[in-house]
């Protein structure tokens, strides 16, 4: 006991904020077996363009089908900065399915948690494979360690702000389809022995219609420094969004730092309801955006919201970290 007792008093584990400074990003590239099939064209511009983004500041980790094919979409200058690696994928979404990285006493560490579609919902297990096969394939730091879980957990249900607190959902990670019937205790327990977490922020209120995800926190609420939080609001009290994510600010009220200050909360727009060819809502919000280095990238929607949340992003840019703020054309 005393010997396991002194080596965890060594062992220190830091799960680093998406602001902290990175080796580089993945992306899993759009084909015709994923989301995207009926607008594949339109979709690889705009992954074409995130990509660029990404090289101009870090490495890029690509997956892709054929190597061939992505090959002809860059200049030769831009692809020294792109780690290919051809494999099956199902869809587009590695932000789930990728890698989770802590730091283990400053070596990175890839924790590859089991992804299945988030509860059973599409068939997964290409993406499932695709950390583990990365690593097999040296694509990760050299020196990086692997662990490979067969706890359910997305990159997407989780939020960080590099000091110990995560921000999470409990219809996500506390759903029976991910890892059967679990209690808030055994949830914790898991977060806090793999990604050295010291305390949990649980919200217990949030939904976007047409979310396969069963509540993200990407989708609702995002730390953007260690004492500010951005997330979704909606005013118009028509909205069946509305009571949701009122209650969820309620919630967020409530919660404190790690220091016992208030959060610094700031509102991002409701986006006016988008519809599939089918007629069905989706889940549009500005709060699933992505912070590389020295830049943001965020989604827009040809819509007048997208003119208030570039301006809340924009704040918080200067406000925050020297971020330069990149939306589509």
């Amino acid at each position: 006991m005393d010997s396991e007792m002194e080596t965890s008093a060594v062992k220190k584990v830091n799960f680093p904020p998406e602001w902290h400074e990175q080796d580089g990003v993945m992306l899993t590239w759009p084909h015709d077996g994923t989301d995207w099939a009926s607008i594949l064209p339109e979709v690889e511009q705009t992954y074409l363009r995130i990509a660029r983004e990404i090289i101009k500041r870090e490495k890029l980790l690509l997956v892709c089908r054929k190597k061939e094919a992505i090959i002809r979409l860059f200049q030769p200058g831009e692809l020294e900065k792109i780690h290919l690696f051809e494999m099956a994928s199902d869809d587009t979404w590695s932000r789930d399915h990728g890698p989770i990285t802590t730091l283990i006493n400053q070596i990175p560490a890839i924790h590859d948690f089991t992804f299945n579609g988030w509860g059973g919902k599409f068939y997964a297990a290409n993406d499932n494979g695709i950390t583990r096969k990365l690593f097999q394939t040296g694509a990760f730091r050299p020196g990086s360690l692997y662990f490979q879980h067969d706890w359910v957990l997305e990159g997407g249900s989780i939020e960080t702000d590099g000091e110990g607190t995560l921000l999470t959902t409990a219809p996500c990670l506390l759903n029976s389809n991910r890892n059967g019937e679990i209690s808030t205790e055994q949830a914790e327990f898991v977060l806090k022995e793999y990604l050295g977490a010291k305390r949990i922020l649980w919200l217990d209120h949030g939904h976007l219609e047409g979310d396969d995800t069963d509540s993200h926190i990407d989708t609702l609420a995002r730390f953007c420094n260690r004492n500010t939080i951005c997330y979704v609001s909606c005013s118009d009290l028509h909205d069946p969004h509305y009571l949701s994510l009122k209650k969820m600010e309620q919630q967020l009220q409530g919660f404190r730092t790690i220091n016992g200050e208030p959060y610094r909360l700031v509102p991002l727009p409701m986006v006016s309801p988008r519809y599939d060819v089918d007629g069905r809502r989706l889940p549009a919000t500005y709060a699933n955006f992505l912070i590389i280095n020295q830049a943001v990238l965020m989604p827009v929607y040809q819509v007048p919201e997208d003119k208030v949340a570039v301006q809340v992003m924009q704040s918080l840019s200067r406000t925050g970290k020297l971020w330069r703020l990149i939306v589509p054309r």
